[in-house]
């Protein structure tokens, strides 16, 4: 995406959230957010489409999660003049998994927590008869870096056709807070955690080999390009619906 198409990004996605609202007949959107990049657009992107009004803000931090998180997140919505709730989830994970039916890692339990999440926030948009708006954005989409029926779980997912790279240059348009702008990127599964360590990729090297094999058919034609494409084909279940007999 060049710079001069960025407001066009913005009034797509603008239309996109005003659309699938009306056609709902909901009151509004609620979003999660986390105190990171992604969750910042798609609140910031709402409350243009929408206005502050219409748009709710959820922080949802588990025991291991920064708490920079909830100041930048907090910052986020007073910038934007929306309002924010906090609902610890800490201790609800922490006690499902003392049961011994549960295995405990820190990838399951990110996972579970991802999924405890969006069923927070589904409970909180029907209390107000709205819509969860989703966070997720096309580079981990596509290498299936996302949880299935946790963050991949919306109404509606205004940055799914946006590159990593594209999301960060929607994020200066909109005036997003530097400090979460210049943030590592994390999901916040365990203390320490970097998305592009627990990957071993950075997201420009992400973005380059995704681009360049949606461009020649997704042949590989580097070892980066081959890497990248093996993690596509791995999680090409998350991108499709669950197998039926219908």
């Amino acid at each position: 995406m060049q710079c001069n198409d960025i407001g066009c990004a913005v009034t797509r996605i603008k239309d996109l959230i005003r659309q699938t609202l009306w056609a709902s007949h909901a009151k509004g959107i609620v979003v999660g957010v986390s105190g990171g990049i992604d969750s910042a657009v798609a609140a910031a992107v709402a409350v243009k489409a929408l206005g502050p009004e219409h748009v709710f803000a959820v922080h949802l931090p588990s025991s291991t999660s920064s708490p920079q998180d909830q100041i930048d997140a907090a910052e986020l919505c007073e910038t934007l003049g929306i309002e924010m709730i906090i609902v610890p989830l800490g201790t609800v994970v922490d006690a499902a998994f003392e049961h011994p039916g549960m295995t405990d890692t820190p990838l399951l339990r990110g996972n579970y927590t991802a999924r405890l999440r969006m069923a927070t926030l589904y409970n909180i948009a029907a209390s107000r008869d709205s819509l969860v708006c989703g966070t997720s954005n096309k580079t981990e989409y596509m290498i299936g870096y996302t949880t299935k029926w946790g963050d991949s779980a919306a109404d509606v997912q205004p940055l799914l056709h946006l590159w990593k790279k594209d999301v960060y240059a929607v994020a200066e348009e909109l005036g997003i807070p530097v400090s979460i702008i210049k943030k590592a990127p994390s999901a916040g599964f365990w203390p320490g955690q970097s998305d592009e360590r627990e990957l071993g990729i950075t997201y420009c090297e992400l973005d380059a080999a995704l681009i360049s094999l949606e461009a020649h058919d997704f042949v590989p034609e580097t070892p980066l390009e081959e890497t990248v494409l093996a993690l596509v084909k791995k999680s090409s279940h998350k991108r499709t619906p669950a197998a039926n007999l219908l």
